[in-house]
């Protein structure tokens, strides 16, 4: 007996959270019950026709009647459905009643009055069609009626329907509607609540035991909760309220649900173990449901729920039977798994029992449904927390087992690390060694590229000085000889002027300005001292190019033209461009961005560099070289794209191009840092290069810098 203690501990807390649990959701079905509001007992109702026959052929139109409810299966054509407000008796005037459809699944449906002289009126529409239209979000389409003499007292309602039709309706007050829906509200929500946090607390005992029971069941009891929230209209609203989704959601939860329900059984029950001849053929089931599933999918409405139902019905007995076998065997599990399907199957025939009129829950039809489906994953939750404790026992056993193992590997262990130390700190020393030579070794790689690029740039302005200063040079001499000629000219005309110039005079003059050009001569010298003053300019300009590349007085973070960035770069390489490389240049309006200048320019001059080498290097018949310089702002990013149409490069060599020392240029005239500088000095200024370049089409380097650095 002593032993048998902890089970009959739990069995009796399980029984009293199923009271704490049913006692307020019974006591309160029967009080809101009672005021729910009245239903119609009585309703005519015509397959067929439209909105104008029923005002033509009223008397004629309703050729059929039912009492209690409408159960018709499956439609394919309009259903028009009347009832009588005078059913009853006088309703009071300037009162608001709310007339409510008890079916959630409606594609549409519509209130029509018929006014005094017979003639319909559309009041409203509602249904899973219009997404929307209803924004108190009750499942059940409702609509207000108010007592008027403008208008009959029949009240008709034209219904579209794509799942089978089963429902009543009913009228109440205004307040006793609203209790009601607060009601029904507070009831779905409590149960969704209690399932999501069962969902959760099982997810957690599986990460935390990795005991594949509790991941089926969790997913076992969050689509058996999603199936009763379509049942009663709820997950409409979850759907984003498409009316498709919605209809099929019943079927799919369904499916979804038994495709975890089996497996969790066999694991719970060990049906291996107590029915290992028949546990294969509980996958019929699982298969079943499914074909179910694309039944509904094909259209086939009718069949597929009917498959539902019978195999709704086939899983509890199938699953009573398991469980009353393994309990028989003395399985202790079996007892909690019977006693939560007995709640479920009292729910279910609680929910049969109305349908077939013999309880009358009015809206509250599916809430002992939900009940059964809630107490039984309770009670299943404290089966598997009580599987906790026996499988905790069962491991104490191999603990002990091991500990002594443990103890000998500890040992074990404690002289292996004594070696392991100093194996560590052998290679750590020669690694420190190994890192310290690699970084020596990067310093002199990276000054080789530095003083690359600076030879490279001592040529250019070499180059681009010489010519200007060679170019004021060369016009000295002439602009002397022309000066010697005028003075000459000069003296001429000073010589004569000591006395008064007789007409021989000037005939000697204009001879000696006609023998000299004159007014060439003064053309000339004007146009001598404009090339002086262009080379002047030139020489001006490119000291001016070689400072803004070379920023040597900014050295922190600045605001920058980019475009001042680029066009110093593209003057210090004018050699190597001019005559050779169209150079097309197609700037936006940018901002200035937040840079180190200096380091900017050198990503600007290592690229166009390798431009340069493979349009010149590499020359492609029939192609004139040419470079695409190009800038834009978006998006709080600047970016600048430089390209050629030189021989590109195939995929291999792209994705290496940014790793360090690799370079596809010859032994001695490359370091294969360049590109490695240019990624690392982007990076630091948090923005990304890439590069785009195919075979025969040319390479592009795609730069984006931010604005800002903050």
């Amino acid at each position: 007996m002593k032993n048998l203690y902890p089970y009959f501990k739990n069995i009796g807390l399980s029984l009293f959270l199923v009271l704490f649990v049913t006692v307020p959701i019974i006591y309160y079905l029967g009080v809101y019950s009672k005021d729910e509001g009245i239903r119609f007992h009585r309703y005519e109702y015509r397959l067929g026709g439209d909105i104008e026959d029923l005002g033509a052929l009223q008397e004629q139109f309703f050729h059929e009647s039912a009492e209690q409810k409408i159960d018709l299966g499956v439609i394919s054509e309009n259903l028009f459905v009347k009832v009588d407000l005078s059913e009853f008796g006088q309703l009071e005037e300037d009162s608001v009643y709310v007339v409510e459809v008890n079916y959630p699944s409606f594609r549409e449906i519509e209130m029509i009055r018929l006014s005094a002289d017979g003639e319909p009126e559309v009041m409203g529409k509602k249904g899973t069609a219009f997404p929307y239209s209803n924004p108190l979000r009750n499942p059940n389409p409702f609509f207000e009626v108010t007592p008027d003499d403008n208008y009959r007292s029949e009240i008709v309602f034209r219904v579209v329907s794509k799942v089978p039709v089963d429902f009543d309706i009913s009228i109440s007050t205004q307040k006793s509607f609203f209790e009601n829906y607060s009601m029904r509200l507070i009831i779905i929500s409590s149960y969704f609540g209690i399932m999501i946090a069962l969902f959760l607390y099982n997810l957690i005992l599986y990460f935390s035991v990795r005991d594949k029971v509790y991941l089926f069941y969790c997913f076992y009891v969050l689509f058996i909760a999603l199936a009763q929230l379509s049942l009663s209209g709820y997950s409409y609203f979850f759907l984003k309220e498409n009316a498709y989704l919605y209809e099929v959601s019943t079927i799919g939860f369904t499916a979804m649900s038994s495709i975890f329900v089996i497996p969790f059984v066999q694991y719970f029950l060990k049906t291996s173990v107590y029915i290992p001849k028949y546990e294969k053929y509980l996958y019929l089931l699982v298969l079943s449901y499914v074909t179910a599933l694309v039944f509904r999918l094909l259209g086939n409405v009718e069949l597929s729920h009917m498959m539902t139902d019978l195999n709704g019905l086939i899983l509890s007995l199938a699953f009573f039977t398991i469980g009353i076998i393994a309990a028989k065997k003395g399985y202790r599990s079996a007892y909690f798994f019977l006693l939560a399907w007995t709640f479920l199957l009292f729910g279910l025939v609680v929910f049969i029992l109305h349908n077939q009129g013999v309880l009358d829950l009015g809206s509250y039809a599916n809430f002992p449904l939900l009940a059964g489906t809630a107490i039984e994953a309770l009670l299943l939750s404290f089966a598997l927390a009580d599987k906790i404790n026996i499988l905790e026992k069962e491991k104490e056993k191999e603990q002990h087992d091991k500990l002594r193992a443990l103890k000998e590997n500890e040992r074990l262990i404690k002289e292996q690390n004594i070696y392991l130390e100093e194996m560590v700190k052998t290679r750590t020393q020669e690694l420190e060694m190994t890192l310290k030579n690699l970084q020596n070794t990067q310093t002199q790689l990276v000054n080789q590229e530095k003083m690359a690029s600076l030879g490279q740039l001592t040529a250019g302005i070499a180059h681009e000085i010489n010519n200007p200063i060679n170019f004021v040079s060369s016009n000295i001499s002439p602009l002397k000889r022309d000066l010697r000629d005028i003075l000459e000219l000069m003296e001429v005309y000073r010589e004569k002027g000591k006395e008064e110039f007789s007409e021989s005079s000037k005939t000697e003059i204009s001879d000696l300005e006609e023998d000299i050009e004159l007014d060439y001569l003064l053309e000339e010298v004007d146009q001598l001292l404009h090339g002086m003053e262009d080379g002047a300019k030139r020489t001006v300009e490119i000291v001016r190019g070689l400072k803004l590349f070379s920023r040597v007085d900014e050295q922190d973070m600045k605001k920058v033209d980019i475009h001042e960035g680029i066009d110093s770069t593209l003057i210090l390489l004018n050699s190597s461009i001019s005559g050779r490389i169209k150079l097309t240049k197609e700037y936006k309006e940018v901002p200035m961005i937040e840079c180190l200048a200096g380091k900017i320019n050198q990503v600007f001059m290592n690229i166009i560099s390798n431009a340069i080498h493979a349009l010149v290097d590499h020359p492609l018949d029939g192609r004139f070289p040419e470079l695409r310089i190009s800038t834009e702002y978006e998006d709080g990013f600047v970016t600048v794209k430089i390209g050629d149409n030189g021989p590109g490069m195939p995929d291999h060599i792209k994705d290496k191009v940014f790793e360090p020392f690799f370079t596809t240029k010859p032994v001695g005239k490359g370091t294969g840092l360049g590109l490695s500088i240019v990624y690392t000095i982007i990076e630091n200024h948090k923005g990304t290069i890439e590069v785009e370049s195919e075979q025969n089409y040319g390479t592009t380097f795609v730069i984006r810098l931010p604005v800002n650095q903050n």
